[in-house]
């Protein structure tokens, strides 16, 4: 997991070389370079940060596990961080009703990743986004970082507790976490109203600051070209990152 680096030797360029993920990982090399054109974009070149995947376990989400729509996102988010944080490894968190699983995906070995995770986990349940949210911040927390963190959480609907939710978010304002939702699905669906309020909730009264982002991936996420689901990933992260530093969130 990534740390802060002292202001002195702040680092520069990505977190990992070319040459490692090309040689961990050469099916990721055109991801990797993709995220780092989106990260200059952004003026996040040199940023590192902690990167989290939080995975939608529910009944509705079966198709998009046999498709490889989930695994081709996995793989994806894991270019990011490569470019972001240097142990070449990103924790995953798969929920539903509970946490179903709770495990990791790293360049080395990240084919069919996330079918293993999965393997064996029997019943799809419901959307409990908050002990998902829950399962990240202890994981923050007992990783001792205080580097900043990106969480990526995809999910293709409304949780079972939209009270629990949005309380989730708000305590982690307090954190050096910035949660981007995707969703997965007919972006015209009711579905995401709820996500649509998340990333709007009302600073300062709610929350200390805005600590999320949320974007559609459609019904065919694999389709959604490279630079623009990066683009879209990273696109909030450079305005909560500077508000959160201001206020001492983020050190």
């Amino acid at each position: 997991m990534v740390t802060a680096p002292a202001p002195d030797t702040a680092p520069s360029g990505p977190a990992l070389s070319l040459r490692k993920v090309e040689e961990t990982a050469p099916a990721l090399v055109s991801l990797y370079k993709s995220a780092a054109v989106s990260l200059a974009k952004n003026g996040l070149s040199g940023q590192r940060a902690a990167v989290y995947l939080v995975l939608d376990y529910s009944g509705s989400m079966r198709e998009y596990y046999k498709d490889g729509s989930v695994q081709a996102l996995a793989d994806r988010v894991l270019g990011l961080s490569a470019n972001l944080d240097d142990d070449g490894i990103v924790p995953v968190i798969v929920f539903s009703t509970d946490i179903d699983a709770e495990s990791h995906i790293s360049l080395a070995g990240h084919q069919g990743r996330i079918d293993a995770i999965v393997a064996g986990l029997g019943h799809m349940g419901r959307t409990s986004y908050h002990l998902a949210m829950d399962a990240v911040i202890d994981h923050y927390l007992d990783s001792g970082s205080t580097a900043p963190a990106l969480v990526v959480f995809q999910t293709d609907g409304g949780p079972v507790s939209k009270p629990a939710a949005e309380r989730y978010l708000c305590k982690a304002a307090e954190l050096p976490l910035f949660w981007q939702f995707i969703g997965f699905g007919d972006p015209d669906s009711r579905q995401f109203d709820f996500l649509r309020k998340l990333d709007e909730l009302a600073v300062p009264a709610r929350r200390r600051v805005d600590n999320a982002g949320f974007f559609h991936a459609g019904e065919d996420p694999r389709r959604v070209e490279d630079s623009v689901l990066y683009d879209r990933l990273v696109g909030e992260f450079p305005q909560w990152l500077g508000r959160a530093r201001e206020l001492g969130i983020v050190t």
